[in-house]
């Protein structure tokens, strides 16, 4: 019985934190956009993955990025 002095006043306070927790969350705009980010996980762009790759592997990748964009850029029909 006296475990419960100890508790229940973890578990308000628990509470607090998730409730507060929570409330940032919504007032940063955390859940404005709740379906866009799984349709850019769908978006499939050849240019997006290059540009990507040379971000990661530094400025030496970023000439061949910028040539790719041409090729896509100056296709003839």
């Amino acid at each position: 019985m006296e475990i419960l002095f100890l508790l229940i006043p973890l578990s308000l306070v628990l509470v607090a934190l998730i409730g507060a927790a929570f409330w940032w969350s919504v007032k940063s705009g955390q859940f404005d956009d709740l379906e866009g980010p799984g349709f850019r996980m769908l978006m499939d762009d050849e240019l997006d993955r290059e540009h990507d790759r040379a971000a990661r592997t530094g400025p030496e990748a970023q000439a061949d990025t910028h040539a790719a964009a041409s090729r896509h850029t100056n296709r003839q029909p």
